[in-house]
């Protein structure tokens, strides 16, 4: 029962993403139906630069909603139960989780913190304890086969797992929950595990599609001064007080 480093893998994402966003904004305000255009836009009547160009002056509009066209899905290994509950808080998406009712747990492997594996005492303990937790499990699994429960024991026995428990999941977001996720995740506030995610998720999908995802990151970036307040801010940029006067 190692502990396990993070993965990040695109699965599958919307096809021909900037034309169906293109096709969208366009429909929203052109009179003509974009259904007798769309083939031609994929054939290239509208190059894609051209496409990707009408899509990012309508985005510094303000106008998002069209984006959630397209979507992309995410395997994930080698993160926490406790980065998974912080990942499902964000609810216009699709979650398949490995599930510990089903999945054995006895030699599960686990994250260990940055700041607890720097500190030899500190990691000493928390390792120690992932064997302990490990150990008890099996215990009361058994126990609990043995009392009739069969199969059924992982249900009651996973109660004494920690949250450093690695766990997999998949899911799915469209651009403009992405868009929201990296603004609220890759935030210097936001917890080092969750964080380290999803700038991983957003050096891929700044590749998938720049035209969405170039200007995406926290919040901070877009706006130029940090939103947090005095109280939260790293200080890698100015206050809201400090940028704008009434």
């Amino acid at each position: 029962m190692p502990a396990k480093k993070m993965q990040v893998k695109l699965l599958a994402s919307t096809p021909n993403a900037v034309t169906l966003i293109y096709a969208a904004f366009r429909q929203c305000y052109a009179p003509g139906y974009v259904g007798d255009d769309f083939e031609k836009w994929l054939q290239g009547e509208v190059p894609l630069e051209k496409q990707a160009k009408f899509i990012e002056n309508i985005l510094a509009s303000g106008h998002e909603s069209p984006i959630e066209h397209v979507s992309f899905t995410f395997a994930v290994e080698g993160v926490s139960r406790a980065l998974t509950h912080q990942l499902v808080r964000h609810r216009i998406a699709s979650y398949s989780q490995q599930s510990q009712r089903y999945v054995d747990a006895r030699d599960f492997d686990y994250i260990l913190p940055p700041a607890i594996a720097k500190i030899e005492k500190a990691k000493a303990l928390f390792e120690s304890f992932m064997h302990q937790a490990a150990q008890t499990y099996a215990q009361l699994q058994t126990i609990l086969e043995e009392a009739g429960q069969g199969k059924k024991a992982n249900e009651d026995a996973r109660f004494v797992l920690p949250n450093a428990c690695e766990s997999k999941v998949v899911f799915t977001m469209n651009c403009r929950s992405l868009l929201n996720f990296f603004e609220l995740r890759c935030c210097e506030r936001a917890q080092w595990e969750i964080r380290t995610m999803a700038w991983k998720m957003l050096k891929i999908l700044r590749k998938e599609l720049p035209v969405i995802f170039n200007l995406a990151g926290p919040k901070c970036e877009r706006l130029g001064y940090c939103p947090e307040g005095e109280k939260f801010t790293c200080g890698k940029y100015p206050l809201a007080k400090d940028v704008i006067h009434s």
